[in-house]
């Protein structure tokens, strides 16, 4: 492209939204949509399906398998676009995900439905990092700000829509209807992407590291097993906890020896000697724990101490994701107009703190204002956080390192969020064992575990269950869960302290207001 086209393109940006971006964005707003409505569709109501099919007291592996497999395939995903291209393989995504959404809605068990959703976690393995990687295909960093805003927006979006839907379809048809209800926004998303996305792609010989690929995805898996299983499958010391420890271990070392040698890695271990790139993934990983730990189990106070029903505890998180949406649209505008992002992170996550601090002073007396003041302040804080990171690491590469930098901070989201959620229900089973006990009889207990299948906090979590119980036992639960989750929320302070302190170390590098290419051209920066 020359100097006088370069300079034209970026009069044209300057003045307004380029129309062939925005047919761009379109596919890709509609992707991330329907990859974030699905995840909040499902939550409210996972009591129900999973009482339907069995496996209760396992229920916390329909949204892990997800993310295992999601975690699984983002680093894959990048690379695997550099070889055949943006736009195929993001279609491709949206076909796989498609298919879990229906093999879901037919799920005769729930092993099976544990299966699906795995197909369904690949999918949004490939549709989250190359929605990322395409915005930075076409828009400069310096204007990159608020379309990731506006990515921002549509998952807080999904997030408010999310539950109420949720609850609704479940009520009024049945919740396999809620991963049906995909399939027709997915055949949109792939029609807008076939005839409107018009991506460049630089085709290049490659060479495909296969066994990097392999010996990565096997490491992360065993590690997220070790970590999910820990204390609660098997005892932490047990030889099958250590053991997948152990293999991970092996696994990563090969992975690292791999990639030395590897002609094209699957990810660049040159990468990580880039301090803003380390430090933004270290932070990325905290934001990750600490956002889907307020997602996951917010609502179980909200509904098991607070005493809300399941439609109201969906109305009482609105504040948080409101205030997310607004600080993620305002922070990415700030950001473009300004070129400046780390004092706005840097706040944003101090106010997040505030809010996970005032999370562990919560008891059974805590009222719904104090809720919502709290999910306010996370709110804010998720906001300016969410995309920002991606931005910083995509501003600091080359074109050639994009897609797999973009891959590897998505990956260290995707490990955040399974390796979070693994530990903060660790602290909350281990915790209901002895809180429990402190507030209801041994036979009551007894009962109560054996009406969840052997998982109390599952039949605590239960509205139906809680319904039918006599009003001092329900009392006792409802303090042995505040007292549960005590810990969970105070764990948040110092990991959000770490996503501080990883900020602070980041360096402040100016933002370029070019791109390495342009919807439909290539350009000579």
């Amino acid at each position: 492209m020359t100097a006088v086209a370069s300079k034209a393109a970026g009069a044209a940006e300057a003045k307004g939204i380029d129309r062939s971006v925005m047919t761009v964005f379109a596919g890709l707003m509609l992707g991330s949509l329907v990859a974030s409505l699905n995840m909040t569709l499902v939550a409210p109501a996972l009591p129900t399906i999973v009482s339907e099919l069995g496996g209760l007291a396992d229920y916390s592996w329909v949204p892990i398998s997800a993310m295992l497999a999601s975690t699984i395939v983002t680093p894959v995903a990048g690379k695997l676009s550099d070889v055949y291209g943006r736009k195929p393989l993001y279609m491709t995504g949206i076909l796989v995900f498609a298919v879990g959404s229906a093999l879901s809605g037919l799920a005769p068990n729930f092993w099976f439905l544990v299966f699906a959703r795995f197909v369904q976690g690949a999918g949004m393995g490939f549709i989250m990092p190359l929605s990322q990687a395409i915005i930075g295909d076409i828009i400069s960093p310096r204007e990159r700000g608020k379309y990731q805003g506006m990515m921002g927006a549509s998952f807080g979006l999904a997030s408010i829509i999310g539950p109420a839907a949720g609850g609704f379809i479940t009520d009024h048809f049945t919740w396999r209807w809620l991963f049906f209800v995909n399939l027709p926004i997915a055949a949109l998303t792939l029609v807008v992407i076939w005839f409107f996305m018009h991506v460049p792609n630089e085709r290049r010989p490659h060479a495909i590291d296969v066994w990097g690929s392999v010996t990565l995805s096997l490491a992360i898996a065993a590690t997220l097993l070790a970590t999910v299983w820990g204390g609660v499958q098997y005892p932490w010391t047990s030889w099958q906890i250590l053991g997948l420890y152990s293999v991970a271990g092996l696994l990563l070392a090969a992975f690292v020896w791999i990639e030395l040698h590897a002609a094209e890695p699957v990810l660049p271990l040159k990468l990580w000697t880039s301090s803003i790139f380390t430090f933004s993934n270290i932070a990325s990983v905290a934001v990750a724990m600490s956002m889907f730990g307020a997602i996951f189990f917010l609502p179980v106070f909200v509904q098991g101490v607070v005493g809300n029903s399941v439609t109201n505890s969906g109305a009482i998180l609105v504040p948080m994701l409101v205030a997310m949406i607004v600080t993620s649209v305002a922070g990415g505008q700030l950001i473009s107009r300004t070129g400046r992002y780390k004092l706005q992170l840097l706040a944003g996550l101090a106010v997040m703190g505030v809010g996970y601090f005032l999370l562990s002073t919560f008891d059974i007396n805590t009222t719904n204002q104090e809720v919502i003041v709290a999910m306010i302040l996370i709110g804010l804080g998720l906001g300016t956080s969410m995309q920002t990171y991606v931005l910083i690491v995509q501003n600091s590469v080359t074109r050639q390192d994009m897609a797999v930098a973009t891959s590897a901070t998505q990956l260290s989201r995707s490990i955040g969020a399974a390796v979070g959620l693994a530990i903060l229900g660790t602290l909350l089973s281990q915790g209901m064992a002895s809180s429990m006990a402190k507030y209801l009889p041994p036979a009551a207990l007894a009962k109560l575990e054996a009406s969840g299948g052997g998982a109390t906090a599952t039949a605590v979590f239960d509205p139906s269950q809680l319904a039918r119980l006599p009003p001092a036992i329900e009392l006792g639960i409802r303090h042995g869960l505040a007292d549960a989750l005590h810990p969970v929320f105070l764990a948040g302070v110092p990991i959000i302290a770490v996503a501080f302190i990883a900020t602070l170390f980041i360096k402040e590098l100016p933002l370029r207001q070019t791109v390495h290419v342009t919807a439909g051209r290539p350009t000579d920066s």
